[in-house]
């Protein structure tokens, strides 16, 4: 039987439902032939496709617009796709992108995995092989082009982070105007920053990247040639012309995380990159605007490094405009339940598995520990815990053996223990904000549980071993922290 629906006549049709945006996909691929096979299995799939038969082609539909995905064939006439991949992922670290390559290169598609690569089909491709393969990144770009409500979620329920969250808003309705984070190691600044960049600019595209810059992991003699791009020639092995992470950045964020590690030499050149809202390739001619906001981030104290002489108080001056402070997460540990709660739906969908509850014990036990290492820390004992846990268990099996390690991490008294006071760190040689205390603990901390050893505190920690040696210098009495006593 056929049913049908009358409409009365004085009534106006529904409306009909917008079409669904269909996914966009930049092919390019020089084989005319097989290009056309591959743009057939891509539109069955629902891609809108453009084909470029060279780099050249490729790079200037890039300028014009944004592609989900990107199927890349490696051996093009006026290039390597290989090389290709970097520029486009260096603007956008999420972009989808596989790419065909002949069997001899199949150990340089894998190591473009571990950067990131989505997959990579062996030539000549299979065609079930690679509809698969676009299935599954098509299932990719519909969780990221639908934002849920953890991507960019920050847990504010104490007074202290509600009042982050509110400085996050106002900061997002001022796009470009400079913002600096100020925290410990791990209390959620690079989290922060991601998020005000998801407030400012709700509907992500090419031309919002988030770029982030560890400046404590750049060498000195490449930090001006990453940051500002360098021209073919401009000093040896320069090859080629490198756009920089500035230009990357294009109307987006670039965040540049430990600018207190930035050596004294260079920071001249980021205070007239402030100053002035340009920069100029190295061995380039001519400037460029920057267009994008400004972000940076420090553990550490900037007034006292300008006060030691380690920082240039014109270029605080320029960083200081809108100053956001991430507490401590032992300052806030009434948050934990509802934090671990983010973090472990995060986890399990990173590794695509069920997410698992905290027994009431567990939550009561970690709400008791003073997590020296922060949020970071945190996540890090979660994901442990995570990785740890049958797929099909219900609870959680979190790692109590990391939990209980404050206990065996104090440094014992020595008339507890028995052992020469030599052991006992000593307290600073002078009082310390709040900022550099946190901070003076949390290296004790790391440095009792390494057992003293400078490069698996660092690792504990979070930062480069450099980084650690340069405290040390600040405050040389740490160095006892986790050493053995002095044998009479």
């Amino acid at each position: 039987m056929l049913l049908t629906l009358e409409v009365p006549m004085d009534a106006s049709p529904a409306p009909t439902p917008a079409p669904s945006r269909r996914p966009t996909c930049l092919l390019v691929e020089d084989d005319p032939g097989f290009a056309t096979l591959i743009q057939e299995v891509l539109a069955d799939e629902g891609f809108e496709v453009c084909h470029s038969g060279t780099l050249g082609k490729a790079r200037a539909h890039l300028l014009q617009r944004s592609f989900e995905l990107v199927v890349l064939d490696n051996h093009l006439p006026d290039g390597k796709g290989f090389d290709f991949y970097f520029e486009v992922t260096r603007p956008n670290p999420s972009q989808t992108v596989i790419v065909l390559t002949g069997l001899p290169e199949l150990a340089h598609a894998v190591e473009l995995t571990r950067n990131g690569l989505f997959d990579y089909l062996a030539k000549p491709v299979d065609r079930d092989a690679f509809l698969a393969c676009v299935r599954r990144a098509r299932a990719r770009l519909e969780r990221l082009r639908v934002p849920t409500r953890d991507d960019h979620q920050m847990v504010a329920s104490s007074p202290a982070m509600r009042e982050v969250d509110i400085a996050l808003r106002q900061a997002a309705g001022h796009a470009t105007a400079t913002v600096l984070f100020t925290g410990e190691t791990g209390s959620g600044k690079d989290a922060a920053a991601r998020a005000l960049h998801a407030l400012t600019h709700p509907q992500a595209s090419v031309d919002t990247p988030f770029v982030p810059v560890n400046c404590a992991a750049i060498p000195a003699e490449m930090f001006e040639s990453e940051l500002f791009g360098a021209e073919r020639g401009a000093y040896t092995g320069a090859d080629k012309t490198r756009e920089g992470l500035a230009a990357a950045a294009r109307r987006g964020t670039l965040f540049l995380d430990e600018i207190g590690e930035v050596p004294l030499a260079l920071q001249a050149k980021l205070l007239r990159f402030l100053e002035a809202r340009e920069f100029r390739a190295l061995g380039a001619t001519t400037t460029r605007r920057f267009q994008a906001r400004l972000v940076a981030a420090t553990n550490r104290s900037l007034p006292a490094e300008v006060a030691a002489g380690r920082f240039r108080e014109d270029l605080l001056y320029r960083l200081d405009v809108f100053t956001i402070h991430l507490p401590p997460l032992r300052d806030r540990l009434g948050e934990i339940p509802a934090l671990t709660e983010l973090l472990l739906r995060q986890l399990a969908e990173k590794y695509e598995r069920p997410h698992p509850r905290l027994r009431p014990e567990d939550i009561e036990a970690l709400a008791g520990y003073p997590f020296p290492g922060n949020v970071r820390e945190l996540r890090n004992l979660l994901e442990r815990s995570l990785l740890r846990t049958p797929a099909d268990a219900a609870w959680l099996a979190v790692d109590r053996v990391w939990l209980n390690r404050t206990a065996t991490a104090t440094p014992p008294t020595s008339a507890a223990a028995g052992t020469s006071p030599a052991t006992a760190v000593m307290p600073p040689a002078r009082p310390l904000p709040p900022l550099e205390a946190g901070e003076y603990l949390a290296i004790q901390e790391a440095l009792v549980a390494a057992q003293g050893g400078i490069r698996r505190a660092a690792a504990r920690l979070g930062i480069t071993h450099q980084a650690l040696l340069r405290r040390l210098e600040k405050w040389p009495e740490l160095r006892q922290a986790g050493q053995p006593p002095a044998t009479p």
